[in-house]
């Protein structure tokens, strides 16, 4: 077998534009480039990693000439954590990109055709604005560069953070988080500091062994805050202990949850949350609207600026109070509640139980008594019989996970017979997609991105779509 070509080590080369999934692009010899990590206007050396007929893809070894657009960032893992990556981009051009991001998506993917999209909403806060964070414990963390340089050997090093990107057995050893405020950065180092002296034991991912894996932390807008430990099923005394000491050291949370996880994957999707002290929930506010969050609960990360783009869904959906409204993939009900007193029905539907346990809480809470909660999987829900009980939709309001929605859900809301559809998405990509197929009934009269995760490339995107006349 003949040697693979050497790839290229291309020096000075000029950053032109930010394309999707926020990588850098570039152009040499008539090739698109795209390189991770850097911004328009900086000049670089990039080593060659995949080359393919119309493209090639690399990273940055050195920056020759940093862009003038640059801002120093104010985190001190940036560049190692692939959290927010954006943070030498000024806020401004975040949303100048993430704009482009969604009309680029729309138009040059999806070959849709749309009105102009109006300017983006940015957040108020422009970092502490999570509500919620994970972070994953690892026994063999990653050495930054600093500290290979130094001479030092990676070994049974325990870390407690973030992901290092595509590597899946590493973690980054994570002292601050500027995403969210304290005490999410108070708690994390505390628990570390107590894990390492007691010598609880962090989780290998190679060998499938240790006892702590993940930390869930949730503060609420109103102060509350939840912490959920996901452990292995070894040493129920030490998880205790553990626990016990979070709830002595820090009187002000809220609601303390374990789970076990003996997977070897981290989804807790499918396990049982165990209840440990303090209340079994938090409670957002959202004008004058109370809700219940759980430690499996979805709620917008953002919750701030939930309230502006939940404001874009009720302002596209144009209702009257008469109206019969879907809420597919309703999670806890946020949306099916805040749209409800200018609905005639909502009915929400969401495959998580908990969630729509959560969903009803929220709505008698509320006094809210116009509203359905169903549990179940959204293609298999919409079938004859759903629609033969729940009469034919006014408006459906779809916000799915980042995969989109599955094609037979597309297909159902066709034949709903709805006469406007109003879709959130945080993946304008998959959002093409699925506007393309709705597109064969309905048209795209308007386009509302809004910033829900500044310094990331994140961006989420709002669509109302009107049938067609006959």
């Amino acid at each position: 077998m003949g040697r693979k070509k050497d790839l290229p080590l291309l020096k000075g080369v000029t950053i032109t534009d930010i394309g999707s999934e926020g990588n850098a692009i570039a152009r040499v010899n008539d090739m698109v480039l795209f390189v991770p990590g850097m911004i328009p206007g900086d000049v670089v050396d990039i080593q060659v990693k995949r080359k393919k007929k119309r493209y090639m893809e690399g990273v940055a070894v050195a920056v020759t000439t940093p862009s003038p657009g640059r801002i120093t960032p104010p985190c001190r893992h940036f560049g190692i954590c692939g959290g927010c990556r954006w943070q030498h981009l000024p806020y401004e051009r975040q949303l100048y990109y993430k704009e482009k991001q969604v009309t680029d998506n729309l138009t040059r993917i999806g070959h849709l055709r749309i009105p102009a999209v109006n300017p983006i909403i940015g957040s108020g806060n422009v970092y502490g604005y999570r509500n919620k964070l994970e972070f994953t414990f690892s026994e063999k963390r990653w050495l930054t560069r600093e500290e290979v340089a130094s001479g030092r050997k990676a070994g049974q090093m325990p870390a407690l953070g973030f992901h290092i990107p595509g590597v899946f057995d590493k973690v980054l050893d994570i002292t601050e988080c500027l995403l969210m405020t304290d005490p999410s950065d108070t708690i994390r180092n505390e628990v570390r500091r107590y894990a390492l002296e007691k010598g609880l034991g962090f989780y290998d991912f190679k060998e499938h062994s240790g006892f702590l894996r993940n930390m869930i932390i949730r503060i609420s807008t109103t102060g509350e805050v939840m912490i959920v430990l996901v452990t292995t099923d070894q040493e129920p005394a030490a998880r205790e202990g553990l626990l016990k000491h979070l709830g002595n050291v820090f009187p002000g949370i809220t609601s303390l949850w374990y789970i076990i996880n003996i997977k070897r994957n981290d989804s807790i999707a499918d396990l049982m949350p165990v209840h440990f002290s303090g209340s079994r929930y938090i409670t957002e506010e959202m004008d004058n609207l109370k809700f219940r969050v759980g430690p499996k609960s979805f709620y917008q990360t953002n919750s701030r600026q939930a309230v502006r783009l939940y404001g874009v869904v009720k302002d596209f959906a144009q209702l009257t109070g008469t109206e019969n409204v879907w809420d597919l993939y309703t999670g806890t009900g946020t949306i099916a509640c805040y749209l409800a007193s200018t609905a005639g029905r909502v009915t929400g539907i969401e495959y998580i139980e908990e969630a729509v346990a959560d969903a009803r809480i929220n709505s008698s809470a509320n006094g809210i008594g116009n509203t359905e909660f169903i549990a179940g999987d959204i293609r298999e829900v919409l079938n004859d019989s759903f629609f033969t009980s729940h009469s034919k939709p006014d408006v459906i309001i779809t916000d799915p996970p980042r995969a989109g929605m599955h094609s037979d859900v597309t297909v159902a809301m066709l034949h709903s017979g709805a006469e406007r559809i109003v879709y959130v998405s945080c993946n304008p990509a998959t959002q093409a997609r699925d506007l393309d197929i709705l597109s064969s009934a309905y048209e795209i009269k308007r386009v509302q991105p809004v910033d829900m995760f500044p310094q990331t490339f994140h961006v989420e995107n709002v669509v109302l779509l009107e049938r067609r006349a006959k």
